[in-house]
């Protein structure tokens, strides 16, 4: 199904942050987007996933429209859209177990959900999710011990459990290290690829978005001002992003890099093996 975006703004009093944006994203792409901070990246995404409203315009994801959904309606489309957050959003004192099945919040009755109840099934998918992203050794810490890279992969395995048809990710490596970085846009890229799952992630590097995402749209005071392929992003567009200094020169684009060649470094375990013995131990615990 096809994601779109028609004149959609948004305005804080006078404050225009998101100006008139039409965007179109088939089903099963990973789109970056870039821009300068205040460029209204983040208020775009939380527009898609109703955490905020369009002043205008309207937001459509298939036969429904998005930008008009409420009640149960709503709730479902925020399960169907999943989001990832740049500082995690788990709850620090529950386990990390805990805080994945909290991903499933949206397919349970209230009673069960407000007494904390999980089935042994669910249990088993939480698992699942953390030995596919390599920290299910974690799994019966507090949240809040983690590192955070590890408390990110905790929060994209929260994420599928949502069994999400689109994922969207605000700044998901802003506080990262280059490795930590590297290992989580390798597991979102996984989704993508596996489950067809379309991605839209912010991103403050440009050698990020180039590799790991087929399409890049580029924001400059709430416009889209670029919607292309890694191989259109020139130089030129890449001033028009973000704009020359106060000198009047381009930006130097090693100012935004991760300071890691993603190239040559090996790649990361994929792969969702088995259910194993110490997993199924953990689902009854």
């Amino acid at each position: 199904m096809r994601f779109q975006l028609k004149n959609v703004t948004r305005r804080f009093g006078n404050n225009i942050a998101v100006d008139s944006v039409n965007v179109d994203i088939p089903h099963g792409q990973m789109v970056g987007v870039i821009g300068r901070s205040g460029a209204g990246k983040s208020t775009l995404l939380r527009m898609i996933n109703r955490l905020a409203d369009p002043t205008s315009g309207s937001i459509h994801f298939g036969d429904s429209e998005v930008s008009g959904l409420r009640g149960k309606a709503l709730r479902n489309w925020q399960r169907d859209c999943a989001m990832i957050f740049q500082q995690f959003n788990l709850v620090p004192r529950l386990d990390v177990l805990t805080n994945v099945m909290l991903g499933r919040l949206n397919h349970r009755s209230t009673t069960l959900s407000l007494l904390g109840i999980f089935t042994y099934e669910e249990r088993l998918m939480a698992i699942a999710a953390l030995e596919r992203l390599g920290i299910e050794q974690t799994a019966m810490q507090p949240a809040g011990t983690l590192s955070g890279g590890q408390q990110q992969r905790v929060a994209i395995a929260r994420a599928l459990m949502q069994g999400p048809k689109m994922i969207l990710a605000d700044e998901p490596i802003a506080s990262l290290d280059p490795l930590n970085a590297k290992i989580v846009m390798d597991a979102l890229r996984d989704i993508n690829e596996r489950e067809g799952i379309t991605v839209i992630t912010n991103l403050h590097t440009l050698d990020t978005a180039r590799h790991y995402c087929e399409r890049i749209i580029g924001m400059a005071a709430g416009k889209v001002v670029f919607d292309g392929s890694p191989d259109e992003l020139t130089a030129a567009a890449v001033q028009e992003i973000y704009g020359a200094d106060k000198h009047g020169a381009g930006i130097d684009e090693s100012m935004t890099s991760t300071s890691i060649n993603v190239a040559n470094l090996p790649t990361g375990e994929t792969a969702s093996p088995p259910a194993s013995a110490k997993s199924m131990a953990l689902a009854r615990h």
